[in-house]
């Protein structure tokens, strides 16, 4: 095939034609002045074309607000002045969040009250569980103010949406919740939560509202809450989960178990606790009444295994020219005695501490000493430490006990004595009785007294080791939990009766406490009976005595399975320490031969009587006349009758 080549003519021709090309463009070049007209058309257009989008969006913007005027007067309609609340961009659900290092609080514009608190530096149940303790979540709790509106309408905040506005005033974070009914006329919501503190300052009032609500009567606030489990055992929660509140200048008092309400006026604090966790409201103006409710959610602690209890309270908000003007606290956090304490308002009362003398020792003994020791000691070992400490210091007492009993003892022989030769004169032999006694320098009551003198010590620490969060969570040899039982095996099939008193566990330290119970009494219950003289017409206590050493062990074992393991291991060690000290009275302190001719010696001894004494001995003597005189004056009768039967 012929290979095509461009010759010379071809290229020549090429040429040509590009010369004409860029000639025609040349001579067909516009002038400056059509360039210029050009350009003035093109901006005219641009122009021409700006003013129609403004008068496109012009007629937009009056018929979106055409819209919106439509749908506000749609609105008034069902809410009144606050339809403009509804028409505001916060209008949604949205949340808000304040948080420190110890707690985390969420806020929803819709009733703009709290619907998360979360506790930072406790995990929920368990040690390790990976979930931290959610006081509020999952709308469990709810604040709601219903208003009264001139236009006889009802609203519940708790359905209307609050404009929010978070600010700084220092370090302290601040939430401004808003209720609006126009640009100055709101309820507002004001709540400030300052860097480490679960005490959040909160505050309510109103402005400009005058005019839009009734203010004949003050604005109820209701605040409910269903309270979450947080512990391993929902049963021992529940028994101190309970409505704490404070009324009529300092008095406190409380909603236990069963399902209740009452009715308390000038009310400074209400507190829904939750054993060791707690919500507190408190108010510096009392509320005048407040209508408190609790209700038991548990009835059944195989299925009910979510909440607890079930709190309201309703509380007033007076009006004061017109407006209603709260400054208030909220409390969300432990329920630790040393944090609630340093805020001087008695919300101490809040942890159960015990009433009277019981509280006093709590706080002023237990509490200082128990900290003291835990500041250098594990908690295990801090209880054991302090276990023995309360036993030395209660060792006289048990010395006391114990001599009485041996003295008592000593005399059974005489008494026995005396019962058997006045068996038929019961006054008689009373008053005999008294004189041994007398001369032989021992007090029966001696015994009852040390006894009685330990009950408060024994309460007391009753109520300290349940309240005690310091031991939550802190585990001691197999218990990995102090706070709470510390199984050893358990099953998951519900027994009858069985489940529901003892429980699906078996705890150890109950069973070691128990086991030391029983020896104890084995112990000191022979010399017990020894020395109780037996007493006519009573029932015989040796029966007694012997039926008690084997209920009471079992008793604690029943009932301390599904305690707080901390309070079984204080009684377990408690009572293997007083089995120790009585051994050493026993053998080593107190001799029945040395005791037996003191009271012999005391016989010989002309003993003063005490006022009391002489008092004794008169009221029994005249008694005894009494007592002589009318059965003189039955057998006179008796006579009598006989003689005219004769007759």
């Amino acid at each position: 095939m012929e290979e095509k080549k461009f010759d010379r003519n071809s290229i020549i021709g090429f040429l040509l034609i590009f010369m004409l090309l860029l000639g025609v463009m040349y001579i067909n070049k516009p002038s400056q002045k059509e360039i210029d007209a050009k350009a003035k058309i093109e901006a005219e257009k641009q122009k021409a074309a700006a003013k129609t989008s403004e008068k496109e969006a012009a007629l937009t913007a009056v018929d979106t607000t055409a819209k919106d005027s439509l749908q506000l007067e749609k609105l008034k309609s069902s809410l009144g002045s606050f339809a403009y609340a509804a028409t505001l961009p916060s209008a949604k659900q949205e949340i808000q969040t304040l948080e420190n290092d110890l707690v985390k609080l969420t806020f929803s514009n819709k009733g703009g009250y709290i619907v998360g608190a979360e506790m930072k530096n406790f995990e929920a149940v368990s040690k390790g569980s990976g979930e931290l303790v959610k006081i509020i979540k999952d709308n469990n709790a709810k604040l709601n103010i219903e208003l009264k509106t001139q236009g006889n309408l009802v609203l519940n905040t708790k359905d209307l949406y609050f404009e929010p506005a978070l600010t700084k005033e220092g370090e302290n974070q601040v939430l401004t919740m808003r209720l609006k009914a126009g640009p100055e006329q709101y309820l507002e919501y004001r709540y400030v939560l300052k860097p480490k503190e679960y005490m959040l300052d909160f505050s309510i009032r109103t402005q400009g509202l005058s005019k839009v609500l009734l203010t004949s009567n003050p604005l109820p606030l209701e605040w409910t809450m269903k309270t979450y489990r947080s512990e391993k055992s929902i049963s021992y929660e529940n028994r101190y989960t309970e409505l704490v509140y404070e009324y009529e200048n300092g008095k406190d008092d409380y909603l236990g178990q069963s399902s209740s309400n009452t009715e308390a006026k000038d009310v400074t604090y209400i507190a829904f606790k939750q054993h060791f966790f707690t919500s507190i409201l408190l108010t510096d103006t009392p509320f005048k009444v407040a209508e408190l409710k609790s209700d038991n959610l548990v009835k059944d602690i195989e299925k009910d295994t979510i909440f607890t209890k079930s709190f309201k309270a309703t509380v007033p908000l007076a009006f004061k020219g017109g407006e209603v003007n709260y400054n208030m606290n909220w409390y969300y956090g432990p329920a630790d005695y040393k944090i609630l304490n340093k805020y001087d308002k008695n919300l101490d009362e809040v942890i159960s501490l015990g009433w009277g003398i019981f509280g006093w020792i709590n706080r002023w003994i237990f509490i200082p000493v128990y900290d003291f020791l835990s500041l250098f000691l594990s908690h295990g070992i801090a209880i054991i430490v302090f276990t023995i400490l309360v036993r030395l210091v209660m060792s006289p007492v048990t010395y006391k006990s114990y001599l009485s009993q041996a003295k008592m003892k000593v005399l059974r022989p005489e008494i026995m004595e005396l019962n058997e030769k006045f068996k038929k004169d019961p006054m008689k032999k009373q008053q005999e009785t008294m004189k041994l006694y007398n001369k032989a320098g021992v007090n029966p009551m001696a015994g009852c007294l040390p006894a009685l003198m330990q009950i408060p010590v024994f309460y007391a620490l009753f109520q300290f080791f349940p309240s005690a969060i310091e031991l939550r969570q802190k585990s001691f040899l197999w218990a990995e939990d102090l706070s709470s039982f510390d199984a050893i095996f358990s099953w998951k099939q519900h027994i009858p009766v069985i489940s529901g008193f003892y429980g699906n566990h078996i705890s150890l330290f109950p069973i070691l406490a128990a086991i030391a119970i029983f020896f104890y009494m084995k112990m000191t219950t022979g010399d017990q009976t020894m020395s109780a003289p037996p007493q006519e017409g009573m029932p015989d206590m040796s029966k007694i005595m012997k039926m008690m050493i084997y209920l009471s062990p079992l008793m604690m074992m029943i009932f301390f399975n599904n305690n707080a393991s901390g309070l079984s291991l204080y009684y377990f060690v408690s009572n293997t320490i007083t089995i120790g000290i009585m051994l050493v009275i026993k053998n080593y302190i107190i001799n029945d031969e040395k005791i037996h001719a003191r009271i012999q010696e005391n016989k010989t001894k002309e003993k003063p009587k005490s006022k009391f004494q002489q008092k004794m001995q008169e009221m029994m003597e005249q008694a005894q006349e009494q007592q002589k005189q009318k059965n003189k004056a039955l057998e006179d009768k008796k006579k009598s009758l006989d003689e005219r039967k004769k007759k």
